[in-house]
């Protein structure tokens, strides 16, 4: 018989909202038992009541101190994920953390050392590998159906900018939106990242610019298998969300395109159209985010490491900073210059 797991919530936002929704509807055999935020006002009190969530509080203390809680879910703020996997870890609950763990190496080295001496379970919210049209490119490629990978290209593009508040602590194109894309890559190689030449431009909204990023950013990995990455990203596309991922091997392709709002498609004398695809990143991924819980839990019941983990995100991070230093410098970086 499967174990019921009880679980606390740190972040109600956007995410931490439908992580919540998830765990409700759509997990079996959990327990939502507490849901923390640092603001709790009639607004989420009265979506939590709707929820049947009667636990709300301010202090993510509760949830590490209750020996109830097996698990926590990670949903808030960047700044505080290390320290709150670190202090579940410490209470000896197992940790799903949106990503990433943190921007500063040192900082995330330090918190992948403390989760493997207690010993528990981490895995990060690379929700995108949970796409069941990525998985069934991954599965291509690991099976050896396509042969041996040689080329990743990767489309990755927004329908309009974040705002300019945004862009100032976002940390750059590189981390906050590429991120995502570098963790893809490596996903469909199955190899890791040895170098990335990084270019960019502001091509959208020059005030994104004097903000100290760019909109615009082509990459080229080279991986440890031999294969090439590429990726493309802007932070407008006018036509809506553009996500595809391509794999050329030996011995074929596999191509994931872009899924339409609807199959329908319109002939007429002139031209054949299809609807738009989706404008919004929760429509296009919404069923990944449960997808990936789903993942988690069913590896806390069969006592497996569940992926992507801490070291994923790690290697994710060091891309972003390795294609910082690309793109400062102009020239290509090998990871290793940036983890020494």
């Amino acid at each position: 018989m499967d174990r019921e797991f009880v679980v606390g919530v740190i972040g109600a936002g956007r995410i931490g909202k439908i992580h919540i929704e998830n765990l409700i509807r759509k997990v079996p055999n959990v327990k939502l038992k507490t849901v923390a935020d640092i603001k709790i006002d009639a607004q989420l009190k009265q979506w939590a009541d709707k929820k049947g969530i009667s636990n709300l509080t301010t202090k993510a203390t509760e949830i590490f101190e209750d020996p109830e809680i097996d698990v926590v879910i990670i949903a808030s703020s960047t700044e505080t994920h290390a320290k709150f996997i670190q202090e579940a870890a410490i209470a000896q609950k197992h940790v799903f953390c949106e990503k990433p763990i943190d921007t500063d190496l040192k900082r995330i080295k330090e918190t992948l050392k403390i989760v493997k001496n207690e010993g528990i379970k981490l895995m990060v919210g690379f929700n995108r590998r949970f796409d069941r049209n990525f998985m069934r490119v991954h599965e291509a490629v690991a099976s050896g159906q396509i042969g041996t990978p040689q080329i990743i290209k990767i489309t990755s593009r927004d329908p309009a900018p974040p705002p300019i508040e945004y862009i100032k602590v976002s940390g750059g194109i590189f981390i906050d939106m590429t991120i995502h894309d570098w963790d893809m890559a490596r996903y469909q190689a199955c190899s890791e990242v040895e170098e990335v030449y990084a270019s960019g431009a502001v091509l959208i909204d020059p005030e994104i610019g004097k903000a100290g990023d760019i909109d615009t950013a082509v990459a080229v990995l080279k991986f440890k298998n031999g294969a090439l990455g590429i990726i493309d990203n802007t932070r407008q596309a006018v036509y809506g969300y553009d996500q595809r991922v391509e794999v050329l091997g030996s011995k074929g392709c596999v191509l994931a395109d872009n899924e339409a709002t609807n199959t329908v498609r319109i002939y007429t004398a002139e031209c054949t159209n299809i609807d738009k695809i989706p404008y919004f990143f929760l429509e296009r991924y919404m069923e990944s985010y449960a997808t990936e819980l789903k993942s988690f839990f069913n590896c806390l019941q069969n006592n497996q490491d569940p992926t992507p983990n801490g070291e994923d995100s790690l290697q994710d991070v060091l891309i972003a900073m390795a294609a910082q230093k690309s793109f400062k410098e102009n020239r290509p970086v090998k990871i290793s210059e940036i983890d020494k």
